[in-house]
């Protein structure tokens, strides 16, 4: 399938993958905002800040997923990331209240970002202390949830 060919309802499938190939899924509908996140395990990670997209767990599909593992990185939270490349692919709560499950993947392993844009920052209340955030408009919160100047 052709990575950005449109779907039979004339949205656009969103796909991407690791670095090896190890990894593939395809998205069937279109993500939310990338969202910057400065908390230190994804800053260890990413190596850095980690980017995320969020989405319904049900719009997510895996079409290959051989060397996909889970690290359950807290109590709260689990990590999805190719087991022979190493790449970071998604982030997921372990327990979700509501009807429908939900997923971030990283914005990074997208095939095809366009039309994304980021838009805030989180846990900037836990950035790491060898970078400063720019001014660059995007809205900023705490790892409470509370918006920042």
């Amino acid at each position: 399938m052709d990575d950005l060919k449109a779907s039979g309802e004339g949205e656009r499938v969103w796909t991407g993958g690791c670095l090896c190939g190890g990894v593939r899924y395809a998205i069937d509908t279109r993500p939310e905002p990338i969202s910057f996140c400065h908390c230190s395990q994804c800053r260890r990670q990413h190596s850095h800040v980690g980017a995320y997209t969020g989405l319904p767990r049900s719009a997510l599909r895996l079409l290959t997923d051989s060397t996909l593992t889970w690290y359950a990185s807290s109590e709260r939270a689990r990590r999805g990331f190719c087991a022979r490349c190493g790449a970071g692919l998604f982030w997921e709560a372990v327990e979700q209240a509501g009807a429908e499950r939900r997923i971030t993947v990283t914005a990074g392993s997208l095939d095809d970002a366009s039309g994304l844009r980021v838009d805030r920052h989180i846990f900037v209340d836990h950035k790491g202390t060898y970078y400063d955030i720019g001014d660059d408009g995007v809205e900023r919160r705490t790892s409470t949830g509370e918006v920042v100047e």
